[in-house]
């Protein structure tokens, strides 16, 4: 693995210098994970065209060392200096410095402007994470094995589901389960749902309880070395009604659409465009919701997205979410989502939860 992350710092430097840029200003957490391997997440991490140097402070220095290699790590007493001195001592005067902009708020940019006095701040969108949009083996390895303790979890959690249980306990006993099986905490808020709640795509688990004939709609992952899944499946809890089982059967012919698309060099609005088409050609059209998918990675949600007018196209080694999904308010919703990565010749599924819709009691 160290090799890798020299490998990824030497594509960042390649790209700092084809900006213009002397310095760049990596903050965000899974970036520096990325590119050093670092587990804290209390680091800044200063890349130049041919040096890169770790800030962090007495709670993450022996860490810091002991995960890194070939990256000189400097320990910042918070103290008596500033995050913004501490660059500029170590840097020097740089008259063009990149910053990830999505990663600093307004304060902190300000400071480190004021204590690099002539140097201009560049903002810096995407750098990182253009470089992370294609995974390598052992990233894909990681997302995996979290798609396999999420499929382990929802099976046993699935055989706990009664009659009078609420969102929150079922949401509960699936993110304990998730964790009895190796997952670092989980990759999101679990979205656990029944009845007419499921028609909320980002809802929270409350108290609402289960009666027979309610849709159940569970959004959920589990998180390996930093890297996540993310699975949705819907049921009904009984028998489904002839406009729950439509509702269900577009979704997933929806999905089938997309999947059945899945290439390298399709773009992101056309692959899109493929799962819309029979959604939009059904009576719940109104009620679709309106983007695919997603990358997966370290983030929850990078890039590629999957959604109109993105002209992106897909490469082997992307890992992206496949999740079409109809919401009607005061009724209830259906998603159906997948982990895949693409491969040479399509795809290769990570998930394996059966899609079934017919659940109990």
């Amino acid at each position: 693995m160290k090799n890798t992350y020299s490998k990824r710092l030497a594509r960042l430097q390649e790209l700092i210098t084809s900006l213009g840029d002397e310095l760049l200003i990596v903050q965000g957490f899974e970036n520096i994970s990325y590119l050093s391997g670092f587990s804290g997440n209390a680091a800044t991490l200063l890349v130049t065209p041919s040096k890169v140097t770790m800030i962090t402070d007495y709670r993450y220095y022996q860490r810091a060392v002991s995960e890194t290699n070939n990256i000189e790590v400097v320990k910042r007493d918070r103290d008596n200096e500033t995050l913004g001195a501490c660059i500029a001592r170590i840097a020097g005067t740089k008259l063009h410095v990149g910053c990830e902009a999505v990663h600093f708020n307004v304060a902190q940019w300000q400071a480190i402007a004021c204590e690099l006095n002539a140097a201009k701040l560049n903002p810096r969108t995407d750098l990182v994470e253009s470089l992370r949009r294609i995974k390598d083996a052992n990233e894909i390895d990681f997302i995996r094995e979290a798609a396999g303790i999420a499929d382990s979890a929802l099976a046993h959690t699935l055989a706990q589901v009664k009659t009078g249980m609420s969102e929150r306990d079922l949401a509960i006993e699936l993110d304990y389960q998730m964790q009895l099986r190796g997952s670092k905490g989980t990759s999101f808020n679990t979205i656990l749902l029944f009845a007419e709640r499921s028609a909320l795509p980002h809802g929270s688990p409350g108290d609402k309880q289960l009666r027979e004939g309610d849709f159940i709609l569970i959004d959920f992952g589990a998180v390996v070395n930093g890297y996540r899944s993310d699975m949705t499946r819907s049921y009904v809890w009984g028998q489904p009604s002839a406009q729950q089982q439509a509702i269900f059967d577009t979704v997933q012919a929806a999905q089938r659409a997309a999947l059945d698309a899945v290439m390298p060099g399709i773009t992101a609005h056309d692959l899109n465009a493929k799962a819309h088409e029979v959604l939009q050609a059904s009576p719940f059209a109104q009620y679709a919701g309106e983007g695919l998918g997603h990358g997966l990675g370290l983030f929850l949600h990078e890039i590629p997205f999957l959604k109109p007018g993105v002209q992106y196209q897909l490469e082997a080694g992307n890992v992206i979410t496949i999740e079409p999904g109809i919401y009607i308010p005061d009724f209830g919703g259906v998603r159906l989502e997948e982990d895949i990565v693409v491969t040479e010749n399509g795809y290769e599924c990570l998930t394996h939860a059966p899609q079934q819709f017919i659940l109990g009691p």
